[in-house]
C-alpha cells in the first residue's frame, strides 16, 4: 500500500463535489501483480459471475470470500473512517433521519450483519478484448454504504487498451451528463455508489449516480472493487 495516502476527508469530499469522484494512489505495481493473481485461486472466492449471462455486459468478476486477503482488509478498513465522515456529512445536507454510520468499519458490517446482509462484497474484476461492463449501481440490501471504490490493477497502454472507466450523473430534469475517469495503475477512484448530494438554486437534491466500463480494444483489464456494506 502506497505510504500515507491523502485521505483527508475534506479534500475527497470536495474532489466528489467537484467533479463527482475522487483518484488517490493506493496501491505499489507489486501489489496489484499480488492482488491480480488471486484470481486464479478459486479457493478465495464464494461466487464467479460471467456478465454475458446476465446482461452485465462482457468479462467476469468473482467475490471475495471471508476471511479476506490481508492487504484487502486493510484497505478496507483505512478507507473507510474517513469516508464515513463524508457520508454522514450527506445524510445532514439531505435532511436523512436515523442512525449515522458509526466510524469503524467493524461497528458497520456488525449493523449490515444483524441486518441479514453478511455475505462479503469485494470482488476482483476482468475484462479481455471486446468486455465491458454496463453501467450499474452496486447495491446489495437495504444497508448500504453510499461511497464504493475501485483500484485499478492492471498498467493502462501496456497491459491494456480502451476500458474507460465511466460515470453517469443523471439530472433531474436534464440530460445524463458522462464523465471518462483517467486512472493509472494503482490508482483508485472514489464515487458514489447510488446517489450524492448538490446544491441547486432550490436547497439540497440528490444526483443519481451509475458507473461502468467501456468496451476493452485489447489485452487484459484487471481491477478490485471495495463495498463497503455485506450483502444479503
Amino acid at each position: 500500500m502506497n505510504q500515507q495516502p491523502d485521505l483527508a476527508p475534506e479534500g475527497l469530499a470536495d474532489d466528489i463535489a467537484a467533479s463527482g469522484y475522487a483518484i488517490r494512489p493506493l496501491l505499489t505495481p507489486a501489489e496489484c501483480r499480488t492482488v491480480a493473481a488471486l484470481y486464479a485461486d478459486d479457493t478465495r472466492f464464494r461466487k464467479r459471475v460471467i456478465m454475458q449471462q446476465h446482461a452485465y455486459g462482457r468479462g467476469e468478476y468473482k467475490y471475495l470470500s471471508y476471511p479476506l486477503p490481508d492487504l484487502v482488509t486493510r484497505l478496507r478498513k483505512t478507507l473507510y473512517p474517513p469516508l464515513a465522515i463524508i457520508a454522514n456529512a450527506w445524510r445532514r445536507s439531505l435532511g436523512e433521519t436515523g442512525a449515522e454510520f458509526p466510524p469503524t468499519l467493524m461497528e458497520f458490517l456488525a449493523k449490515c450483519h444483524e441486518a441479514g446482509q453478511t455475505r462479503p462484497t469485494p470482488l476482483l474484476l476482468r475484462y479481455g478484448p471486446d468486455d465491458f461492463n454496463c453501467m450499474h449501481q452496486d447495491l446489495y440490501g437495504a444497508m448500504a454504504f453510499p461511497l464504493q471504490v475501485v483500484v485499478l490493477l492492471s498498467d493502462p497502454g501496456a497491459d491494456f487498451t480502451g476500458g474507460e472507466f465511466i460515470l453517469i450523473e443523471q439530472r433531474p430534469r436534464a440530460q445524463s451528463r458522462p464523465e471518462v475517469v483517467p486512472l493509472a495503475q494503482g490508482e483508485a477512484v472514489i464515487f458514489p455508489v447510488h446517489h450524492r448530494p448538490v446544491v441547486g438554486t432550490r436547497g439540497c437534491y440528490r444526483l443519481t449516480m451509475r458507473h461502468g466500463v467501456s468496451r476493452v480494444r485489447s489485452g487484459l483489464r484487471q481491477t478490485l472493487g471495495i463495498i463497503f456494506h455485506d450483502a444479503a
